[in-house]
C-alpha cells in the first residue's frame, strides 16, 4: 500500500444496472438509506422500495420504474457512504439517467423532485417510439470513426447513430430497427462483435426528440441549486458548476450521445485516480477498467462494499 494524496470521483450508474433486491441491505443497515426509500415512496405515491427490494424483474425493467428505482438506490448508497465519514469527491458524474443521481448527490436537485422527473422522463422515452420500431446494439471493437461512417450508410432516410461511447472498445448505436439491423450487417467487417440489445426503446438518438421536448417543461419547473461538487456532463464531457448549464445538459442528453469515455478521460486529466461507483452493479467500474488500468475502482451497493470502500477512501491508499 502506498500512502499519498488522491482525488476521487463518484460515478452514478444508468439504466441496465437494475436488479431485484437492490438497496435492500442498505435500507436494513442504514437509517439514512431507509429514509431515502421512504421519501421515494411518498414522492411517487407507490411502493418503489418494494419494487427495488423484491421485484418482480419484469415490472422493475419498465423504463418509468427503472429510472426512479436506480436513482433511489444510488442516493441511498451515497448518503450511507456520507454517514460512514467518507471524504467528499472532487467531482461527480452519472451515465445518462445517472446524471440525475449525480446532481441529487451534489444538492443541485431535491430528491423527491428528481424522482418525479425521472419517472416522467422514463415514460416519455418509452412513449416516444412504438415498441419494436426502434433498436440498439453494442459494438465491441472497431474505430469510432468507422462505426459512425457505417451508421450514416445504414441509416439512409432512417435514424441510425452512435448513442453511447462507453469505453475505447465499446460503442452503442441506436435508431430505427431496420436501420440498426443494416448497420449490424455492415459492422461485421469493422467490429470484433456486435450484440443487439434487449431494450424497450432506442435511447440517445434523434428518435428521442419527442421525449426531449416533453421533458423540457418538467426541467423548467425544477429548481437547480449550486452544486456542492463540480459535475461532468454527459452531453458535453465537460466540468461545470453552473445551474443553468446543468439544466440545459439534462435537456440535450435525451437525444444526444453519452460521451462517457471523454468524461472519464477528463476526470483523469484533472488528477482523479479513484473512481467510486455509487449505486447498483459494477457496469461503470468495468468500463473504467477498459479505459485505464491505472485507476482504482471502488463501488458502493450494499453494506459490505460500503465498508470496503469507506476504509479504502479513509486510508487514502492508491492501490492500482
Amino acid at each position: 500500500m502506498v500512502e499519498g494524496s488522491f482525488k476521487s470521483a463518484f460515478l452514478f450508474p444508468g439504466q441496465g444496472s437494475q436488479t431485484p433486491g437492490m438497496g435492500k441491505d442498505l435500507a436494513e443497515r442504514f437509517p439514512v438509506a431507509r429514509q431515502v426509500f421512504e421519501e421515494a415512496d411518498d414522492a411517487l405515491g407507490f411502493a418503489l422500495s418494494r419494487l427495488c427490494f423484491e421485484g418482480p424483474a419484469e415490472e422493475l425493467q419498465l423504463t418509468e420504474n427503472t429510472q426512479p428505482a436506480i436513482l433511489a438506490v444510488s442516493i441511498a448508497a451515497f448518503r450511507a457512504l456520507e454517514t460512514a465519514g467518507a471524504p467528499a469527491p472532487a467531482f461527480v458524474a452519472g451515465h445518462s439517467l445517472g446524471e440525475y443521481s449525480a446532481l441529487t448527490a451534489a444538492k443541485v436537485l431535491e430528491l423527491s423532485a428528481a424522482l418525479r422527473t425521472v419517472r416522467a422522463r422514463g415514460r416519455y422515452m418509452q412513449e416516444a417510439v412504438p415498441v419494436g420500431t426502434g433498436a440498439m446494439a453494442a459494438v465491441i471493437g472497431g474505430e469510432l470513426s468507422d462505426i459512425e461512417r457505417v451508421c450514416i450508410e445504414a441509416g439512409g432516410s432512417e435514424v441510425c447513430s452512435v448513442a453511447n461511447i462507453n469505453s475505447p472498445g465499446q460503442v452503442v448505436i441506436a435508431g430505427n430497427a431496420a436501420a440498426v439491423d443494416r448497420a449490424i450487417e455492415l459492422l461485421k467487417g469493422v467490429a470484433r462483435r456486435v450484440i443487439k440489445l434487449n431494450v424497450s426503446a432506442p435511447f440517445h438518438c434523434a428518435l428521442m426528440k419527442p421525449a426531449q421536448d416533453r421533458l423540457a417543461a418538467d426541467l423548467e419547473q425544477l429548481e437547480f441549486g449550486e452544486p456542492k461538487f463540480p459535475v461532468v456532463t454527459n452531453v458535453d464531457a465537460r466540468i461545470t458548476t453552473a445551474p443553468a448549464e446543468l439544466r440545459d445538459a439534462l435537456f440535450r442528453q435525451v437525444s444526444a450521445p453519452v460521451r462517457w469515455v471523454e468524461s472519464m478521460q477528463l476526470l483523469m486529466e484533472n488528477g482523479v485516480d479513484k473512481m467510486v461507483e455509487v449505486g447498483p452493479g459494477k457496469v461503470l467500474s468495468g468500463l473504467m477498467r477498459q479505459t485505464s488500468r491505472d485507476i482504482k475502482c471502488l463501488n458502493v451497493e450494499d453494506a459490505a462494499s460500503l465498508e470496503a470502500t469507506s476504509v479504502a477512501l479513509a486510508a487514502r491508499d492508491v492501490l492500482v
